[in-house]
């Protein structure tokens, strides 16, 4: 059985990743915040960590690998989004933001990743942005577009670091997601044109499937109509 680690997995995103590789046959290990219950099912397991604190992270990391011996799978949901112009963002917003876009994917990507190396394959999917990845978009949430942005740079150089080995590291773009937040704050908006988070996790599962094998996609836009 292929061994997967979700971060964020009580969040609308992470949840359906769950739900959808479970469906896949992985044993799966949800990683959540101390404040949360943690909740056991069969293959299923969640863990807590402050993914912002790099020894933690690193300890998750080692307990799950002692047990399960390999990591075919990380994805990486953990993160958040603020706005703020200019002239209302200082350096200790963008360092927030920082710490969280990019601090929580790093934490647990560089140890997965060794361990990928070690065992010769894996996937990893991170979570990045349109700002993200078109940072004159973020002129009005400069310390998110920045700290996306080096999520995409992240997995380029893991891309480059893996050479030849079956490792592929890769960055999904949502567009505007369906999740009962987004509703709340954007009442009017048409919700057709937004990407569902299943359909998030039903393309991260065919991009880390057999059919899949072959393609190295490092960017993969899910923007649905939004």
């Amino acid at each position: 059985m292929k061994t997967a680690i979700v971060t964020g997995a009580t969040g609308n995103l992470g949840r359906a990743v769950v739900k959808k590789l479970l469906a896949d046959g992985y044993r799966t290990i949800g990683t959540i915040n101390s404040r949360a219950t943690p909740k056991h099912a069969e293959n299923y397991e969640e863990l807590s960590a402050d993914l912002e604190n790099e020894s933690e992270s690193a300890g998750l990391v080692e307990k799950i690998i002692e047990k399960h011996q390999e990591i075919n799978l990380a994805v990486l949901t953990v993160g958040g989004f603020a706005m703020g112009k200019l002239a209302e963002t200082g350096s200790s917003d963008i360092l927030k933001q920082y710490k969280l876009n990019f601090e929580t994917a790093y934490h647990i990507a560089r140890p997965v990743f060794q361990q990928m190396v070690k065992q010769g394959h894996g996937r990893i999917f991170m979570v990045g942005s349109k700002p993200g990845l078109n940072p004159a978009k973020g002129k009005a949430m400069i310390g998110y577009a920045l700290a996306k942005s080096l999520v995409f740079h992240l997995a380029e150089i893991l891309n480059e670091e893996a050479g030849i080995l079956d490792i592929v590291t890769s960055v999904i773009v949502p567009g505007t997601i369906d999740t009962p937040q987004n509703r709340e704050s954007m009442p009017d908006a048409d919700y057709s044109k937004w990407v569902s988070p299943e359909a998030i996790a039903d393309a991260i599962s065919f991009y880390s499937s057999d059919q899949a094998s072959a393609i190295r996609e490092p960017i993969i836009k899910l923007y649905n109509r939004s």
